[in-house]
């Protein structure tokens, strides 16, 4: 999909005391603009205030503490953690005030205390040094990619259960709308004196085939330099283009009659392809997952449900790329039934071009360290694999250009060193329900992203018949 066409504006209610901009510093890759906090102090990127070291260190503790255990978080699990080095009573205390802040909050007077989306976020804003998958689950996604065959929709499909292994979460994968892809080359080849194929590569790795009956044979004496003439007029004339503007375009000149009619042909055949292209698709993998990441089980069905719909998951996702998130936890994304949920999120890209995106849907009690590691990776490994379908497609050798293995820095993200990840079960991934997605080319700036998400659950239902 094309950078122009494929975000959204991101229409989540403003917190004026906050830069929502696109100037906003990502160098984290997480979506929140960060200053050089004082000694002794961390800068909170949410509100804008400090909060001392000790604080920080203490609620780190316990949103590390609680992802790991989901019980509540007692000081007595804390104390002695590295960078928690104080008494007992002073972690007690610590926590109180975070409470009062707004990070913790305490679910039962005797229990301990769990993070707030507020208190996710602070960790999410504040995770340290780049880290990395660890060597099994690095080791998995070079051999994934390396051996992965079929189309394009396959390999995107195979890529979602991929990632829903690494990372015990319900994974989404969205293709590019192919119409808006750019053409790379032309090909015409003949199949017979009156029958012609006709191979176009599209910049997603897309490769498109139609066979073309011609209305009078070619002459067997030139036709094979005929064939190659056209297609290399129509290569030049339609390279860079969207199929979708081939349709206003005229065929190029030629001083052949026979190249001309075959030129005039090929033209109206592109932009018939860019007409009847199907849209994006998303492929979900690992959904029965959801169902061991959430103690409700009516938060598991309504997730399940938003997940169906996925035009709403699409735009969604959409959304949050284009307010300059890569994590968008609870409320943040705007999108209430979504609410107890985070995502983690990254666009997919073939030469600075944006082809699709790649992300994971889990509780807010996410392990954020390895979904960002993960999705990082599978994002990254995913587009050198699109580029190497579009080099085979062209003709370029791929094992010249090092596309067989990925340099050891493709695969690192946030830190993460974890046990092996299970193989993709069997079954795990498809695209559910079989719908497929469109593409709105105008949208309205005015209505607020939690009424445009509403109103497009309800199209979608209207239109599919399915309900939460």
């Amino acid at each position: 999909m094309s950078g122009t066409s494929r975000r959204l504006i991101h229409g989540r209610d403003r917190d004026p005391g906050r830069d929502h901009g696109s100037g906003r510093d990502s160098s984290r890759g997480h979506g929140r603009s960060e200053e050089r906090p004082h000694a002794g102090r961390v800068t909170d990127t949410e509100s804008g205030l400090e909060i001392d070291s000790r604080k920080a260190s203490i609620l780190n503790a316990v949103v590390s503490e609680y992802i790991e255990t989901a019980q509540p978080v007692g000081s007595a699990h804390v104390t002695g953690l590295p960078g928690v080095e104080v008494s007992s009573a002073t972690v007690r205390s610590e926590m109180a005030a975070l409470e009062r802040e707004g990070y913790l909050v305490q679910p039962h007077t005797s229990a301990g205390r769990v993070p707030t989306d507020k208190g996710y976020r602070f960790f999410v804003d504040h995770l340290g040094a780049k880290g990395r998958l660890g060597p099994d689950q690095r080791q998995q996604v070079r051999s994934f990619y390396a051996h992965v065959h079929g189309e394009v929709e396959e390999l995107l499909e195979r890529t979602s259960g991929l990632l829903a292994g690494l990372t015990d979460y319900a994974s989404v994968v969205i293709g590019a709308v192919h119409d808006s892809a750019p053409v790379c080359s032309v090909q015409l080849v003949g199949l017979s004196a009156g029958v012609v194929l006709m191979v176009v590569v599209l910049g997603d790795g897309t490769v498109e085939k139609r066979t073309i009956e011609l209305d009078e044979d070619l002459d067997a004496r030139r036709a094979e330099e005929a064939l190659a003439t056209a297609g290399n007029l129509l290569t030049a004339h339609a390279r860079g283009h969207p199929l979708s503007a081939l349709s206003t375009m005229a065929a190029p000149a030629s001083g052949d009659p026979v190249v001309g009619t075959l030129l005039e042909t090929g033209m109206a055949v592109l932009a018939a392809i860019g007409s009847q292209l199907e849209p994006e698709k998303v492929f979900v993998g690992g959904s029965s997952r959801m169902a061991l990441a959430f103690d409700a089980v009516e938060t598991v069905r309504s997730v399940l449900s938003i997940l169906e719909q996925q035009l709403v998951v699409v735009e969604l996702m959409e959304d949050i790329l284009d307010s300059g998130m890569s994590v968008a936890i609870g409320a943040e994304h705007g999108f209430e039934p979504l609410a107890s949920c985070a995502l983690v999120i990254s666009p997919v890209a073939v030469d600075g071009e944006p082809v699709g995106t790649v992300g994971v849907v889990g509780p807010t009690r996410m392990n954020y360290p390895k979904a960002l590691a993960a999705v990082e990776a599978v994002g990254q490994q995913l587009g050198l694999r699109l580029e190497r379908y579009l080099m085979r497609a062209e003709g370029v050798p791929t094992e010249s250009q090092g596309m067989d293995q990925a340099p050891e820095t493709e695969l690192t993200a946030s830190p993460m060193e974890g046990p092996e990840a299970p193989r993709v079960p069997a079954g795990e991934t498809g695209s559910i329900g079989g719908a497929k997605t469109g593409k709105h080319q105008q949208r309205s700036s005015g209505t607020s992203k939690p009424a445009r998400a509403a109103h497009r659950l309800d199209d979608t239902r209207k239109g599919s018949g399915r309900g939460r």
